[in-house]
C-alpha cells in the first residue's frame, strides 16, 4: 500500500529530509514501530507530522479522539500518549491487514484499553458515534473527506480542532484538472471541493501546514449545520 505521495514533497526537499530526519526521534517500542514502519514503506504519518502532533497534543491536552484512518495503529498510539488517564482515543479502518498490525501493535504497546478500533466502512459507522471529541484525526481515502466533514463537525466539540492528513497531493491539488490522470481525477475534484468549504466557511478557523504531503487544521467556531453537504454532487 505505498503512496507515492508520501514521497512527492511540497516543499524544499533538503528541507523536507532536514524536518524528516534532524528532529527528535521517538524513544521505545513506539518508535522501534515507526522505524520499521518506513523501511518497509507502510503509509504513515512522516516524521515531521510526528514531531508536530507531539508537541500539539501536549499542549491543547485533548481527553477524547477520533481518527479516522487506523493503518497499522502508529498514529493511534501516538495520540493515546496524550489523553491522560482518564481519555481514549477511538479510531477507524476497513483493511483486515492493516486492523490485524494495529491489535497487535496496540498491545505490544500496552493501549489495548486506551484505544478502541472499530472494524468497517467509515460512511457506515461515523453516522452511529454520537461524541462530543476533542479532536479528530483524519488521515483516510482521500476522495471520502468532503463526505466525512459534516459528521465530523457533528462530533466535533464546539472549539474542538480536526486535523486533516495529506490534502496537497504532492502539490497536484493546484494541477488543472485537465492535466490529473483520469484515474485521479476524482480525488482532484472533491479535495479541491472540499478545501474550497473549509478554507471560506465563516463557522471555520482553517491553516494548512506543508508538512508531509499538507496538513489541514480545521477550529469549530460554532455549531452549524454540514449536513448539506451529504446531498451534494461533487
Amino acid at each position: 500500500m505505498r503512496n507515492e505521495m508520501m514521497y512527492r514533497p511540497v516543499v524544499d526537499k533538503e528541507v523536507v529530509e532536514f524536518l524528516r530526519n534532524e528532529q527528535k526521534p521517538l524513544e521505545g517500542r513506539l518508535g522501534e514501530i515507526e522505524r520499521q514502519a518506513n523501511e518497509d514503506g507502510v503509509p504513515i504519518i512522516p516524521h515531521e507530522t510526528v514531531v508536530f502532533l507531539n508537541l500539539l497534543l501536549g499542549q491543547i491536552k485533548p481527553k477524547q479522539i477520533l481518527e479516522i484512518g487506523a493503518a497499522i495503529g502508529f498514529s493511534s498510539s501516538l495520540m493515546a500518549r496524550h489523553v491522560g488517564d482518564d481519555g481514549h482515543v477511538t479510531t477507524i479502518d476497513r483493511f483486515d491487514v492493516m486492523i490485524k498490525k494495529a491489535r497487535k501493535n496496540y498491545e505490544v504497546l500496552g493501549l489495548t484499553d486506551k484505544v478502541t478500533l472499530l472494524e468497517g466502512q467509515a460512511a457506515d459507522i461515523l453516522s452511529t458515534l454520537e461524541g462530543p471529541y476533542d479532536f479528530i484525526f483524519m488521515d483516510s481515502a482521500k476522495s471520502k473527506y468532503y463526505d466525512f466533514f459534516p459528521d465530523c463537525m457533528r462530533l466535533l466539540k464546539k472549539g474542538g480542532m480536526l486535523i486533516v492528513d495529506d490534502v496537497l497531493q504532492g502539490g497536484t491539488i493546484l494541477t488543472p484538472k485537465e492535466e490529473i490522470p483520469k484515474n485521479r481525477r476524482t480525488i482532484h475534484r472533491k479535495l479541491n471541493a472540499f478545501l474550497d468549504v473549509v478554507m471560506h466557511h465563516p463557522s471555520l478557523e482553517s491553516s494548512i501546514v506543508p508538512l508531509g504531503d499538507g496538513l489541514l487544521m480545521v477550529v469549530k467556531q460554532d455549531d452549524t449545520d454540514f449536513s448539506y453537504m451529504i446531498e451534494e454532487k461533487v
